[in-house]
């Protein structure tokens, strides 16, 4: 099993792979946190904090690429926002 200085490591990996297109409309991404049962806290930082994309950049970034690069990781949260959910 991989330690939990492995995965994050692949986590931040699979953000560097995003960060770029982030920072082109002003904003960043962080991995905060990662606890012992592998669920990884993330912030978004700059101009993703209050876009109206930040939901769709979340789950069809953020989320997809850190689960397709590390299986390991059973959930990922956001930290400084709501993720949107139609219906709620």
């Amino acid at each position: 099993m991989a330690s939990n200085q492995e995965v994050r490591d692949r986590i931040n990996a699979a953000l560097e792979q995003i960060r770029p297109y982030l920072i082109e409309d002003g904003g960043d991404v962080e991995l905060v946190d990662l606890s012992k049962d592998f669920i990884a806290k993330i912030e978004l930082k700059g101009n993703c904090t209050s876009c109206s994309m930040n939901s769709m950049t979340f789950k069809n970034g953020i989320i997809d690429s850190i689960t397709k690069a590390v299986p390991e990781v059973k959930s990922v949260e956001a930290i400084n926002f709501k993720v949107f959910q139609p219906g709620l």
